[in-house]
């Protein structure tokens, strides 16, 4: 490395590392030192060589916004015959030794150009292109040639970036509204000011002229550059492990502002983009209509509502200054026919119309069910209506939302937007119910109480009946919409965590939702939330659980008697009988809509002993095998273990080496724990825990045992742990339901003494601690669990 290099290095390293600038000075000053260093590499090249050449600045180095982590974007223009190769060499090759990504390419004028013409990808970095050294002329033309090209191409071009937009929208999701954010990538990202900066270089349209959109496109550099900082690399995506130290660079006081802050931005650029993409769409199809004297004519959607140019604006004789119920009304109308509010349209909304007496008209509230019942068509419509004001002025609940990040496995969304989208599906399902109006009201506001302390659920249940109150629902449907938030998670978690064959788990269920009407609202409502949350909060195993509860306690809702505990099969029977070890695999039975979810049955039959279950696990986790729940029957001498089982990968269980691998662990040849310690400890050397675990007895759930709850990193060997430091002397696991969230593992076990009674206070102290030190971390000296932890719930 020359000295040079070695001198542009170091000056480098102290303009990242220095805390005084801030992030465009940062950019600002990196890429002027990047300029003078290779104007100096060009400078050495011999003289004579250097004629016909010129270093262009593209991309992020050409708008001089070099971040820390940034790549080096660089263009070698070649006006000369002769080969390259030695001034290409002088400037590429010190720039690796410096330990600088470098994305190059050499190429003459024409083929620059021509490239451009074909890459989407290259014309847009050229429209930033920027002089370094050499030949200013030829980088002058290039500049010249490639914006008169991409005006040119722009009827062909821009449907081409717009697909690029959406495609990346579609496959990443939209800024605002993700918890671990793309900065660059994401919809309303910075990848979206550069298509909105193509657009302008068009002169088809011009995005919207508001200093919001600069300020957000600021403030997302200057997050990225803290990112880049705080993880001494290139980075883009706003992971959890790193939003508390960014945040703490940026000066805020913790992650939530941080994303706030980012989503806000990201909303800001995003809206703009919509605006211009309609925009872009419009001018397009008019210059294609010129010359077939084809009339643009309104079309009524709603009273004071027409559809014209593919948007909703206000008809000509609309008085949005006497009809509060107009900016729902336009909503509703727009989102049902597919199409947005014309911003215009959307700022006289805003301006003129008066606030909506309360309680609500029925009108008003008509126009908002018809809103969330529009499906797909409520995002673009709801997020322009939040752009507005309009939102938070109809529910001020909303701000308390608004933005908030869901820090658990399966939600994709902030609750802002799993609200709304869970409304979407809810869409889908209002002809299961005998009211719908309840059920979409329902999906709006069943996460509200996620703005306040304590339980969601419970501190939802008033905020949702106030909200009713004054959208003008009778006190009873008020009352109803309240305990459809309060129990919003009864299904799943019941179907998930409880040992179904407990008499107190479906009594439970049937004493809260009371009526089949409100089950059918109940059991939609628990769809629509887990559709919208991810794949993972609605697997088809977790769909065929709800679906199961749900069936049950319809029936008994119906009159019928409560279905009888599990007892033995009558194989099941014979094989315990015999007393020998045993192992069965067979299919489970399929749910009322003939799937299985991928669920297979392993019985195991084997004499009686203590820990039999543990071992039993853990080999289920050496086959790879997930366990769903667990059931432990006795008949004399001998236990019966009942396991629904996913298998991992491909295939099902493998009964044969199923039973000899039980044989070989309960024998004492096939070692479990350092079998399975190995793998854990594997498995924890590419994996970072954020959240410690959680062992709970959990009261009021079975009048017949002791239930302990376990919340822990899924890892492998985890319930083989658990349950066998569980299964002390004179303590019997009689059920086990086991739940994997993502990476989150929510064990529940059913614990009883030897004579089948609930443990003792003494004995449930000694589970609690034994399932405690089971998923403590193995190199960890001091107290591992949060205060609260082996707490009673």
């Amino acid at each position: 490395m020359s000295t040079a290099t070695q001198r542009f290095v170091a000056l480098r390293k102290a303009i990242v590392d220095d805390d005084t600038l801030g992030a465009a000075r940062r950019a600002l000053t990196l890429s002027e030192l990047a300029d003078g260093w290779l104007a100096r590499l060009f400078a050495d090249v011999p003289a004579a060589a250097r004629p016909g050449f010129a270093l262009v600045a593209v991309g992020g180095y050409g708008r001089q916004e070099l971040l820390p982590g940034s790549d080096l974007d660089l263009l070698l223009l070649v006006n000369r015959r002769g080969d390259p190769g030695a001034v290409a060499d002088a400037l590429f090759y010190p720039i690796w030794d410096a330990g600088l990504a470098l994305d190059h390419s050499v190429r003459t004028l024409d083929e620059a150009l021509a490239v451009a013409t074909g890459d989407l990808k290259v014309a847009l970095g050229l429209i930033d292109a920027r002089h370094v050294a050499g030949d200013e002329e030829l980088t002058a033309t290039l500049r010249s040639g490639a914006r008169d090209g991409w005006r040119k191409q722009a009827g062909t071009r821009l449907p081409e970036l717009a697909a690029m937009c959406r495609d990346r929208a579609a496959s990443i999701g939209e800024l605002a509204h993700l918890l671990e954010p793309d900065l660059v990538q994401a919809y309303g990202g910075l990848r979206d000011t550069l298509a909105l900066r193509a657009v302008t270089a068009s002169w088809i349209a011009d995005r919207p002229r508001t200093a919001g959109v600069d300020v957000a496109r600021q403030w997302l550099l200057t997050v990225r550059d803290a990112l880049h900082r705080t993880t001494g690399r290139r980075q883009d995506r706003l992971l959890f492990e790193d939003q508390d130290d960014v945040a703490v660079r940026l000066g805020l006081p913790g992650a939530d502002p941080l994303l706030r802050r980012v989503a806000e931005a990201g909303r800001s650029i995003a809206y703009a983009s919509d605006v211009t993409w309609r925009d872009v769409e419009r001018t397009l199809a008019g210059r294609k209509r010129r010359g077939r004297r084809q009339q643009l004519v309104r079309r009524p959607l709603a009273d004071g509502v027409d559809e014209y140019d593919g948007e909703a604006v206000l008809s000509r004789d609309a008085r949005p200054e006497r009809d509060a119920v107009l900016p729902l009304r336009a909503a509703a109308a727009a989102a049902q026919a597919g199409i947005v509010l014309s911003p215009q349209t959307l700022a006289r909304l805003a301006a003129e119309c008066p606030p909506l007496p309360e309680p609500w008209p029925a009108a008003a509230r008509d126009a908002l069910v018809s809103l969330l019942g529009a499906g797909p068509g409520i995002v673009p419509v709801w997020d322009a209506l939040e752009a507005a004001g309009l939102v938070l002025r109809w529910l001020p609940e909303w701000e308390r939302i608004r933005y908030r990040p869901t820090r658990t496995p399966v939600h994709r969304h902030t609750v802002d937007r799993h609200l709304v989208e869970t409304a979407a599906v809810a869409a889908r399902l209002t002809r299961r119910v005998a009211r719908p109006d309840l059920l979409l009201l329902g999906a709006l506001v069943h996460d509200l109480g996620k703005g306040v302390r304590g339980d969601h659920s419970e501190a939802g249940e008033p905020i949702a009946i106030a909200l009713g109150l004054r959208l003008g629902l009778t006190e009873p449907d008020a009352a109803t919409l309240g305990r459809l938030v309060r129990h919003h998670l009864l299904l799943p978690e019941t179907a998930t965590r409880r040992d179904p064959d407990d008499p107190a788990t479906l009594a439970a269920v049937v004493d809260a939702v009371g009526t089949r009407e409100f089950l059918d609202l109940l059991a939609c409502l628990t769809e629509a939330d887990a559709a919208a949350a991810g794949p993972v909060a609605w697997s088809p195993l977790r769909a065929r659980l709800v679906g199961d509860l749900v069936e049950r306690t319809r029936h008994v809702l119906a009159g019928a008697a409560p279905p009888e505990p599990a007892r033995l099969t009558a194989e099941q029977a014979a094989l315990a009988a015999a007393g020998d070890l045993a192992v069965r695999v067979s299919d489970a039975p399929p749910s009322a809509d003939g799937d299985r979810g991928g669920l297979a049955v392993v019985t195991v039959v084997a004499p009686a002993r203590r820990g039999l279950l543990g071992t039993v696990a853990g080999v289920l986790a050496l086959h790879r095998l997930d366990v769903r729940t667990a059931g432990a029957y006795t008949a004399g001498d001998t236990a019966v273990l009942v396991w629904r089982v996913v298998p991992r990968r491909g295939g099902g269980p493998d009964g044969v080496r199923l039973r000899e691998d039980v044989g070989r662990a309960l024998a004492g040849s096939l070692d479990l724990r350092e079998r399975l310690a190995a793998r854990a400890a594997e498995w924890r050397g590419r994996v970072i825990v954020h959240a410690r675990p959680r062992v709970e007895l959990l009261r009021d759930v079975s009048a017949e045992a002791t239930v302990l709850e376990v919340r822990a990193h899924d890892e492998p060997g985890l319930l083989h742990r658990v349950a066998t430091a569980v299964a002390a002397p004179g303590v019997v696991i009689r059920a086990a339901v086991v739940e994997t969230l993502g990476s989150e593992a929510i064990d529940v076990f059913y614990l009883v003494d030897d004579a089948g009674a609930p443990l003792s206070p003494e004995a449930e102290d000694d589970a609690v601690a034994a399932a405690t030190a089971a998923v403590s971390p193995p190199d960890t000296d001091s107290e591992p669990f949060p205060e609260g932890a082996g707490r009673v719930r």
